[in-house]
């Protein structure tokens, strides 16, 4: 049976209490007093610039890294209390690299399965099982290394999913994907989460593509958890304002009205805030600036949100 199905819906799977990473030779934390939990079957993304303190995070709750300071309980243990306790539980999928870059593709997954508590023709469907999912089934017997670096991603991904763990943490799982394989990976993380009631936690920088699947978010700046919540509940605050994505001549900039900040998504486009009060000045504005090409209004995205709570820390 798999591990999943052992474990009640109700249980709090992390409990972290301010949690502290001091990397040696370094004065700023990595991770700054951070405290959250996480309920059996979240699906948690966390999201942050480079170097806010995501990867650290994810690697401390995998049991890879030891805090400076803070606790970390997993199941209601405190983690590396037991290291089988958490290993047999957690998959963790790393931004790079593969522990069995020694194996064919076939092989990995097999034994992923065995250890995972499979018996040896279970271990077996299933690594068919994941390798038709993926679409690597004509790379069962090709050796990890010679992978490209999208299958290698795909592959890690199948090793991380195989005999299904009731928590898997994934760090940037689209990486080096073209968009029909990263849906996929969405598609495989949902059900997942849905259909086995894994618990997941995914570290991406892909915002847009993660808010069709995160039940809640995190943001991370500088080492500081800045938010926390629902997505709707945090963007409920951002959706008492207008959002405007503005789009001109990068050539020409718009000099926007007094007292109005602006994010610049890319050259030619801004994303403006506004209260509803300032509507009208802002439309006429619009049909009048020089170099305004087009303008979209709409409510606010998650997108928004991470920009909106890292301009506010």
């Amino acid at each position: 049976m798999p591990l999943t199905a052992l474990i009640l819906t109700s249980m709090l799977i992390y409990d972290v209490h301010q949690l502290t990473k001091i990397y040696p030779h370094q004065t700023h934390p990595a991770n700054d007093h951070i405290s959250l939990t996480v309920e059996a079957g979240d699906f948690l993304g966390l999201l942050g610039d480079n170097g806010a303190g995501k990867t650290t995070l994810v690697k401390q709750m995998a049991q890879l890294l030891q805090p400076t300071s803070g606790e970390i309980l997993f199941m209601g243990q405190p983690l590396g209390r037991s290291h089988a306790f958490a290993a047999s539980r957690i998959a963790y999928m790393p931004q790079s690299g593969m522990a069995l870059n020694n194996l064919t593709v076939g092989e990995a997954l097999y034994f992923t399965a065995h250890l995972r508590g499979l018996s040896h023709p279970e271990a077996r469907r299933e690594r068919d099982a994941v390798l038709e999912r993926l679409h690597l089934g004509h790379l069962h017997d090709q050796p990890i290394p010679r992978l490209s670096g999208g299958q290698k991603r795909l592959a890690l991904l199948g090793i991380t999913l195989a005999a299904a763990p009731p928590v898997m943490i994934l760090d940037e799982p689209t990486n080096d994907l073209d968009p029909q394989n990263r849906s996929l990976v969405w598609d495989m993380l949902r059900q997942a989460n849905r259909d086995q009631g894994a618990t997941i936690i995914l570290v991406t920088h892909n915002v847009l593509e993660a808010e069709k699947v995160v039940q809640r978010v995190g943001i991370l700046r500088g080492g500081k958890l800045i938010a926390l919540g629902r997505p709707g509940q945090l963007k409920a605050e951002l959706n008492q304002r207008w959002r405007i994505e503005v789009i001109f001549d990068p050539a020409q900039p718009p000099t926007l009205p007094l007292s109005t900040l602006h994010h610049e998504i890319s050259p030619g486009r801004w994303q403006i805030f506004l209260e509803p009060r300032r509507a009208a000045e802002y439309l006429d504005w619009l049909q009048q600036a020089p170099g305004v090409e087009d303008f979209r209004l709409s409510t606010a995205s998650l997108e928004d949100l991470y920009f909106a709570a890292v301009d506010q820390s």
